[in-house]
């Protein structure tokens, strides 16, 4: 019990990474916590399937703050992700294939890539240039370890803070400057179409430099494995610390009594009570059916409203009998154009983008390789659908087949050596996380509502008390250090409200 009367119990809604983060710094700072998870497994879509011998992973490409001696990477040793964790860091980024055997290779270190681009397009020199220097400028922002030497420590804070200073018009050019309005700029026409397919055409450009800048200083590495074992990691972490996971157990309601959460119910009827309640889960189920819309102002209303989400889209998995050492490793696939426009869904495309998982030989037998496509897709087609099973299930496997067809023209003979097809629609993404309209990511960082950088969304709601939230949807921009230091700021405050001192320590 604690001396305002309160006991330390906590209540987390989903055990994906911001609410298994959440549970781990909860449990590190002597509260009593049980999360709550709709699935039979953590990670939320931090997550991987396995189907005929083959391993889909849905998530992870990079994971920044891979290296030792950055400050994310503390984070993931606090959360025991990094510990015996080996990770692959691929030269390439991603490869652009355009008409008439012309490519475009995007390299993860900084001067390949100026080089490459430069080679290609000459004429486009000073908007080139213009973006590789500002790699150059995000390089300037990586926070060093806490264990990093003191006066080395000090010494990377004020270069940092002297950048700043100097380029902070340029940090909020970036920040408000999306792909379309940058390659607006340049003439080569493969050069601006690959830009736009690079990066969501309208994220932030600022998100692009720092990507980037991680991949060229060797600290964003793809974790052998995948994504299911960092996911498994977070729960033995939180699991050691004595925390508690109720799988397979969906919260259909928030409890309130005089303007405080108590508890929740699950849709079982059951119900569950503590001193608290977080909400790791997705946000619109929280705010508008969980807790009936009565907790929210315009202020909380407005994302909901305006905000533009990641988009919905088609994820197809190909396990393949061949091993595909003959292309190159990359971190996010190749794409490469199609004959013609091919209606695909909902959606017409022109080029198809590829990954191949040759970097991981974990996730396939042995000689063979899984393969992944992500295209996007409306959420209300395939919620329509959705509600004739067998039409939905038909739909599923044209568009793998659909997909096959698409793969022959760059893999000719493929169809024959493809084991196993697997397709996960929008409807995929919310029957097992509950995520928004299908949206894989929460919120985009755009022009619009850029300044949340500057000044964070809350992670309470106005009138309830003793509620919190964490996660992608409280933070734009998500991805999965997000979700880890959601859960870490969260509780640092509630340790805060309570007069204790925050701790931390490493599995």
């Amino acid at each position: 019990m604690e001396a305002n009367g309160r006991d330390n119990s906590i209540i987390i809604i989903g055990a994906g990474f911001a609410g298994l983060s959440a549970g781990i710094y909860a449990q590190m700072n002597g509260y009593k916590t049980q999360i709550f998870e709709m699935h039979n497994k953590p990670g939320g879509l931090c997550t991987s399937w396995k189907r005929n011998g083959f391993i889909i992973d849905g998530c992870i490409h990079w994971l920044v703050g891979s290296a030792p001696g950055s400050a994310m990477n503390d984070y993931w040793k606090e959360v025991g992700i990094v510990q015996g964790r080996e990770f692959v860091y691929s030269d390439e980024y991603m490869r652009y294939e355009g008409p008439e055997g012309r490519k475009i290779i995007f390299y993860s270190d900084v001067d390949r890539l100026e080089k490459e681009l430069l080679d290609l397009s000459p004429k486009d020199r000073e908007p080139i240039l213009e973006f590789t220097n500002g790699i150059r400028f995000a390089l300037n922002f990586d926070q060093p370890s806490s264990d990093t030497p003191f006066l080395k420590k000090i010494g990377n804070s004020i270069r940092v803070m002297y950048t700043f200073i100097t380029n902070g018009k340029q940090f909020k050019k970036w920040g408000k400057t999306t792909p379309q309005e940058f390659t607006a700029r340049l003439s080569d026409p493969m050069l601006k179409d690959a830009i736009n397919e690079l990066w969501l055409p309208d994220f932030s450009m600022l998100f692009m430099l720092f990507t980037f800048a991680y991949l060229h200083k060797k600290n964003a590495g793809y974790p052998l494995g995948g994504s299911m074992p960092m996911s498994r990691a977070l729960e033995a972490r939180y699991t050691a610390l004595g925390g508690v996971i109720n799988y397979d157990k969906k919260v259909e309601k928030i409890l309130t009594e005089n303007y405080k959460a108590t508890g929740i119910r699950l849709s079982d009827g059951s119900e569950f009570h503590a001193s608290r309640v977080v909400s790791a889960a997705d946000g619109y189920n929280t705010i508008y059916k969980m807790l009936d819309d009565k907790y929210a102002d315009a202020r909380t209303h407005e994302p909901y409203e305006k905000w533009a989400t990641f988009p919905s889209l088609i994820f197809a998995g190909f396990g393949v009998n061949r091993s595909f050492d003959d292309e190159p490793e990359t971190v996010s696939g190749f794409s490469y154009q199609l004959e013609k426009p091919t209606v695909v869904a909902d959606a017409t495309i022109n080029r198809l983008s590829v990954h191949i998982y040759n970097q991981d030989k974990s996730l396939a037998p042995v000689g063979k390789t899984v393969m992944t496509v992500m295209l996007p897709s409306d959420y209300t087609y395939w919620k329509k659908l959705s509600e004739d099973k067998d039409a939905y299930n038909r739909k599923k496997e044209e568009v793998g087949k659909q997909i096959q067809e698409l793969l022959e023209q760059r893999f000719p003979g493929i169809s024959s050596l493809v084991e196993m097809i697997n397709i996960a629609t929008p409807m995929t993404f919310e029957r097992y996380t509950g995520n928004w309209k299908g949206s894989f990511e929460g919120w985009l960082i755009t022009p619009m509502n850029a300044n949340v950088m500057m000044k964070p969304m809350s992670q309470t709601l106005p009138g309830l008390n003793d509620f919190y939230m964490c996660g992608q949807w409280v933070e734009p921009g998500g991805g999965l250090p997000t979700g880890v230091m959601s859960g870490r700021k969260l509780m640092k405050k509630i340790c805060k409200e309570d007069g204790r001192k925050f701790t931390t320590s490493y599995k």
